[in-house]
């Protein structure tokens, strides 16, 4: 039988850089098509912003953060990132791909290497286009896209998706309804897409 993973995720997200590859490299493993959600934080199902947290967990977070991409072998730049717009247009330019049939995994890839490891402002669209050029996208057809009203209502349809099923964070994983926050739970994943779904 097919294996479909719905993939709720943004771009402004560390844990979600960091999992990409090996959730990318899973779903292949067990030929599984994956369905991408381009999401913000469900903060009406309990999601909150770093930014809003006490500062001991907010430490705490930064530590954790470092210490799962060096396992995943990754170099994030999360200092001094106030300067940085919004990353959410990235996510809308992904929207775009996604609906064009293009190599989203790859556009998005570039984007949050851009963001999280060079601390490039991918919010402008000058820094997003030269991102998706270099990676081999047609920048400006994706742009045009990612601003219209079409691109609009998928990001709100994919919201309320999202909401419905539960998902506050980011990464979320969903297969056969079942769900998995954060990329520390692709080996839960793994687990159930070779038919053990562990319950507690």
């Amino acid at each position: 039988m097919a294996k479909t993973i719905d993939y709720f995720f943004g771009i402004g997200s560390p844990w979600a850089y960091i999992g990409l590859e090996p959730f990318a490299a899973l779903a292949a493993q067990h030929d599984a098509t994956i369905r991408p959600y381009v999401i913000s934080l469900i903060e009406d199902n309990g999601a909150i912003y770093s930014r809003n947290r006490p500062e001991a967990r907010r430490s705490y977070w930064t530590k954790d953060l470092k210490r799962w991409a060096a396992l995943r072998g990754k170099v994030l730049n999360v200092e001094n990132r106030s300067g940085l717009s919004d990353p959410m247009p990235a996510g809308m330019l992904v929207i775009a791909a996604i609906e064009k049939g293009a190599d989203w995994l790859k556009l998005t890839g570039a984007l949050q290497e851009a963001f999280w490891t060079r601390g490039e402002d991918i919010g402008k669209v000058e820094v997003r286009r030269a991102i998706a050029d270099a990676a081999g996208f047609d920048a400006t057809a994706l742009e045009a896209f990612a601003q219209s009203a079409a691109a609009r209502s998928i990001w709100t349809s994919n919201i309320g998706i999202a909401k419905a099923a539960g998902v506050f964070g980011f990464p979320t994983f969903r297969f056969e309804d079942e769900l998995y926050w954060g990329q520390d739970s692709l080996p839960f994943l793994e687990r159930h897409l070779n038919g053990e779904k562990l319950v507690a």
